[in-house]
């Protein structure tokens, strides 16, 4: 595996010191996973300064050396496999897709509405959902394999979104312009929140609501949020 010179040193060091990235994480006072999300799937892409300077403390090392020079690109997205091909759990054959209908995959992940869970990614397909053709290119404007259903868990949306919503996400929408709301991975897992850029802000951020006023607001500087994609439907049962 590739990974670019902070990623490396930040291993490196950490297996010099005879301890783990999992308790490098909670020294640091973040998550479990967060040191491993970090250096094996470049989430967050670079390493922001409320986690550079406690890290940098735990190696005993400059922050500096912690900084990235520029930022990293984003890894590529698993192709969504095509009906037939060899996949884990396969999706519904070409053959029983019926005319002018579209399949599109529910990822078998909850997108908490409240706390993140985590959820090593958004590769295994659970389900498949079958739409009209003209619903997804004319009511969802989106392209068809981009489109992906997961499951709302939690509060902090409603009355908008709540626990057992099934939503559909367009992964092709990144950028919270206009803003709306998203599926977005905060570390430890999905999420869905409102996401809206912050106007004139320098470096650029995005303001992170849920609309649950239990819940409270935050910002975060717009290239260490790994946006997922906008929500663009809601299937609820009655």
């Amino acid at each position: 595996m590739n990974l670019d010179p902070v990623r490396t040193r930040v291993l490196k060091l950490i297996e010099d010191r005879d301890t783990d990235l999992k308790n490098a994480s909670l020294k640091i006072g973040k998550n479990a996973a967060y040191l491993h999300q970090f250096i094996f799937r470049g989430t967050p892409k670079v390493l922001p300064e409320d986690v550079r300077q406690p890290l940098a403390e735990f190696l005993g090392v400059d922050e500096d050396s912690l900084r990235h020079r520029r930022v990293p690109p984003r890894k590529p997205r698993s192709k969504v496999p095509a009906y037939g091909d060899d996949v884990g759990v396969a999706p519904v054959p070409a053959s029983r897709v019926p005319d002018a209908f579209i399949g599109i995959p529910e990822i078998d992940v909850r997108a908490s509405a409240g706390p993140g869970a985590f959820h090593e990614g958004l590769e295994e397909t659970k389900v498949t959902w079958l739409f009209p053709e003209a619903i997804v290119r004319h009511e969802f404007r989106a392209p068809p394999n981009e489109l992906r259903m997961i499951t709302v868990d939690g509060d902090s949306m409603e009355p908008l979104l709540s626990s057992g919503d099934r939503i559909l996400i367009d992964t092709s929408q990144r950028v919270p312009v206009p803003p709306g709301i998203f599926v977005i991975w905060d570390g430890m897992g999905l999420v869905a929140k409102r996401v809206e850029h912050i106007p004139n802000s320098d470096p650029p951020k995005v303001l992170i609501k849920s609309i649950n006023p239990e819940y409270q607001a935050y910002e975060r500087i717009a290239e260490e949020v790994n946006v997922v994609g906008r929500v663009v439907w809601l299937a609820r049962r009655v």
